[in-house]
């Protein structure tokens, strides 16, 4: 499997920018996908995907971040079935029939508003997260829920989006490499 991205922050600021800015900072739609590719055995180019990511508009080519559709519309342009979940008690049983899935939430403190994009997967010991937080090193667990783990954490404005990989999915340059076991 290719590695995991687990904290962004650890990027050097100097390498793989995202449109004005470093990924350290707004990279966290494009190694979400990275992540979930990399879970199913994809090996995926940062740059392949931070200049899909970059092309798309409104959000000046990556600067303030990614779009929460932009996953969704990356990975089917890509061939794979996705699915974009709105409901949060939808979220579960969506995402323990799915190979990965790609959480987008919305957090604030007391003086900024944020969003923030994670890869996770159902385990026999709940849902794991892919580069959750500024301290992870590794995997983090979310628990039993991802519902009660986001109202737990106060975030809101949640989308989840379950990724399958079914034969025939159509691949596409370097994206479409799959590593062998």
């Amino acid at each position: 499997m290719p590695q995991l991205i687990f904290n962004q922050h650890q990027i050097p600021k100097n390498q793989l920018r995202y449109g004005l800015r470093a990924s350290a900072a707004v990279g966290c739609g494009w190694i979400a996908t990275y992540n979930a590719l990399a879970l199913m055995g994809y090996c995926a180019e940062p740059q392949d995907l931070i200049r899909f990511y970059e092309h798309q508009l409104p959000l000046i080519h990556g600067t303030f971040g990614t779009s929460f559709w932009g996953p969704a519309a990356c990975l089917r342009q890509w061939g794979f079935p996705v699915r974009v979940v709105l409901h949060r008690e939808q979220f579960d049983e969506a995402a323990k029939n799915a190979p990965v899935c790609i959480l987008f939430y919305r957090w604030h403190d007391r003086h900024r508003l944020g969003a923030h994009f994670v890869a996770l997967q159902h385990t026999e010991q709940g849902f794991v997260g892919y580069n959750t937080y500024r301290s992870s090193v590794g995997p983090d667990c979310y628990g039993a829920s991802l519902e009660s783990f986001l109202r737990r954490k106060k975030y809101f404005g949640a989308v989840l989006i379950t990724v399958q990989d079914l034969p025939g999915a159509k691949k596409q340059g370097s994206t479409g490499k799959k590593e062998q076991p």
